[in-house]
């Protein structure tokens, strides 16, 4: 199972974008119905379930921990890279697939994936005379989400989950809303012999938001989600599709992350300006390039989405 496959397409499902803060899973049940429904595929029993995903430094969360613990469950982690994509789970799993393939270790895989990097380790485990069945997320429309056609050329079949183990697994987090707090005046004095001057209504204006009187010729296009400094480039013109897409997703995006996150988690996204956090960031990209239909969006798109997050967010703060 590659779990940034698994869960980002139920939550697409479920909200609307991949971002997996925006879900709440109860594993047991689920990871119990895709077994089953695995042994009815293959007519086998299930030997094990490798668990495929990434954590900071490759050490399990707590999350990740209880998972680790249920029966017949393989934790597999890959780490989390510099631009906050996943690293080496790829690696793993086709590494996994080739190796039990070549030792006999079962005659079925069945790979929950849509990954196009995956194909060469389908076809390689199938030279070992295996066969590999891909089990993919259905999408509102109850058809296969975000299964790369080579991979499903490659395979030897294609089933998809039944639609009720999503929806009676994987909820929308919605948190209650809060009443924020009532922002405080503070009246800054001059110092004795310095003279007074009365702040003007564009004064006020930019107190408190840094880069208020930055030119409107130019516009941010942030390089990565982990804090590097900002690239102020030239703005250019996006065609209207691509414009309407990208707004698209970060509405979608913003609005799921506001319903599913507390109060502190608002204030840190806010606080870590301009780093987007990495879940959020993934999503973006993610969404983005399943609306697109591009595997890889260019740094010019990237910069672009990310500049308009953050545009999207000030406007609704």
């Amino acid at each position: 199972m590659d779990v940034g496959y698994l869960l980002g397409s139920t939550a697409v499902r479920v909200t609307g974008t991949s971002l997996r803060n925006g879900v709440h899973v109860d594993y047991a049940p689920l990871i119990d119905a895709l077994v089953e429904q695995a042994e009815r595929m293959s007519g086998l029993s299930v030997l094990r379930v490798h668990w495929y995903d990434s954590a900071r430094d490759g050490v399990p969360d707590s999350q990740q921990q209880r998972i680790g613990e249920l029966p017949k469950i393989k934790l597999r982690l890959g780490r989390f890279g510099m631009d906050g994509q996943q690293k080496g789970v790829d690696l793993r799993i086709g590494l996994d697939l080739v190796t039990h393939a070549r030792n006999g270790a079962a005659d079925v895989f069945i790979l929950v994936s849509g990954d196009d990097d995956l194909t060469e380790a389908v076809e390689e485990a199938q030279a070992h005379g295996v066969q590999v069945v891909l089990l993919a997320v259905p999408n509102t429309e109850n058809k296969p989400h975000g299964i790369s056609r080579h991979l499903m050329r490659a395979a030897d079949g294609l089933e998809i989950m039944p639609p009720e183990t999503v929806d009676q697994t994987v909820t929308k987090v919605e948190m209650p809303p809060t009443t924020p707090p009532t922002p405080r005046l503070v009246a800054v004095l001059p110092s004795a012999g310095q003279p007074q001057t009365r702040a003007t209504p564009r004064d006020l204006a930019g107190l408190g938001h840094p880069g208020a009187h930055r030119p409107a010729s130019s516009v941010l296009a942030y390089s990565a989600a982990t804090g590097r400094e900002p690239l102020v480039t030239a703005e250019y013109e996006d065609p209207e599709e691509l414009a309407e897409q990208i707004d698209s997703v970060v509405i979608n995006v913003l609005t799921t992350f506001r319903k599913s996150a507390s109060v502190e988690a608002l204030a840190e996204l806010k606080a870590g300006k301009p780093s987007i956090p990495r879940d959020i960031d993934k999503a973006l990209l993610t969404d983005l390039s399943d609306l697109r239909g591009e595997y890889d969006l260019s740094e010019q798109v990237r910069h672009k989405l990310r500049a308009q997050f953050w545009k999207k967010h000030d406007e609704a703060s």
